[in-house]
């Protein structure tokens, strides 16, 4: 009886740590989010918390970039009609590993490219990005209250078309957030 009540125990403890590291694997949290009016328009502040798993590491190690894509939508939402979109905005990070060089570079499309000496280096600067112009400052009506639907995902889109095949169905290449939501008073 005994015996029997110590491998029950263990296989739900050996259950209960493989959850915690699965979830702990497979998705970016959005840690913080907010808009700023600024002199040239509306920015977004956000920081995201994520690991790349293993598989993920070993493609970059192999020279194989890594796309994350962040979505932004502010709409007002109107009791009569569907809700008025506002500012739609996308931003895409490429992340990629020069072999030869030891070196990795992380490039905001449309933007200038910097090199970091490590991976925890390249990954804080796109878990913590700049403030992003999302929209010009006439986009949004002042005084009034906007819907903010905030999400971040590794692009497979940007991947080879094999490998966007193999990404399909290996979980270990679905990196996402959850779609985050707030609403945001324009100035």
């Amino acid at each position: 009886m005994t015996v029997r009540f110590f491998r029950l125990l263990a296989c739900q403890l050996m259950l209960v740590f493989a959850c915690v590291t699965a979830q702990a694997a497979d998705g970016i949290d959005i840690t913080r989010a907010s808009i700023e009016a600024s002199d040239d328009g509306y920015r977004l502040s956000a920081s995201y918390s994520f690991d790349l798993t293993t598989s993920l590491q070993q493609a970059l190690q192999g020279g194989m970039p890594v796309y994350f894509t962040t979505e932004i939508e502010l709409t007002r939402p109107r009791w009569y009609w569907y809700d008025d979109r506002a500012v739609a905005a996308r931003r895409t990070v490429r992340l990629d590993y020069d072999v030869l060089a030891r070196v990795y570079h992380v490039l905001v499309i449309g933007s200038v490219q910097q090199t970091y000496d490590t991976l925890d280096q390249a990954l804080l600067a796109i878990r913590r990005p700049g403030r992003w112009l999302i929209g010009p400052k006439g986009a949004l009506k002042p005084g009034e209250s906007y819907n903010v639907t905030l999400r971040m995902f590794m692009d497979r889109d940007y991947l080879a078309k094999p490998l966007q095949v193999d990404a399909l169905n290996n979980s270990d290449w679905r990196l996402t957030s959850h779609k985050k939501t707030f609403t945001y008073r324009a100035e």
